[in-house]
């Protein structure tokens, strides 16, 4: 009877010893993954990068362009920082004809569940982009869907600069101004792409 009871202790703590917290299991993954690393080192083999969803599916993105003669995309700091870039649009028609502006793209790893940050590197007079580079875009806010992708935000861009909208502004002084008289919106936007003053404010030439 005692050897029985024995064996059934010693099959419990064998049982028990193998329930690993989750803490530990991570703690222990990482050393592997640590080791892996080194042994690739030793070996002369650079350790490989393990691409995050985001990286792969911008990837997709990426390969998946079709964009128009008008706009162009580039990786300022290498190829190697995919999630960071930027796309230039040189507007063939409206207010904006033959202007030159850059907006820089940041894409977080979990893409395309959360939306890009994009920014105007260039100064613009435009009611949709305030002057530190801020665009007021519907989908990169509130009708951003993992659906869509950067294809479709360089397109929206693009329309911005086709067709501004005075109705949803971020430089207020300029929706105005394309409400109430157009032609004087027109003539401020050529100034200020020249490189000239718009009221109180600089803008570098762009043309």
């Amino acid at each position: 009877m005692f050897l029985i009871l024995s064996l059934c202790f010693i099959a419990v703590y064998e049982v028990c010893s193998c329930i690993i917290p989750l803490g530990t299991m991570i703690r222990l993954f990482k050393v592997k993954e640590k080791q892996r690393e080194l042994a690739e080192s030793a070996n002369g083999k650079p350790p490989v990068k393990k691409q995050s969803a985001g990286e792969l599916r911008l990837q997709k993105d990426i390969s998946e362009l079709n964009l128009p003669k008008t706009c162009t995309f580039s990786f300022p700091n290498g190829k190697d920082e995919l999630m960071t870039f930027e796309v230039t649009i040189r507007p063939d028609e409206g207010y904006y004809l033959s202007g030159t502006f850059v907006f820089s793209f940041q894409i977080s790893p979990i893409y395309p569940h959360e939306a890009p940050k994009v920014k105007c590197k260039t100064k613009v007079y435009h009611p949709n982009i305030d002057l530190d580079g801020n665009v007021c875009l519907n989908i990169l806010r509130e009708d951003w869907k993992p659906v869509l992708n950067i294809n479709t935000i360089i397109y929206g861009l693009y329309h911005l600069f086709t067709e501004p909208n005075h109705e949803d502004p971020l430089n207020h002084d300029a929706a105005a101004v394309l409400r109430d008289n157009p032609k004087m919106f027109e003539s401020n936007a050529r100034r200020a792409m020249a490189g000239g003053y718009v009221g109180q404010t600089f803008f570098p030439r762009c043309i």
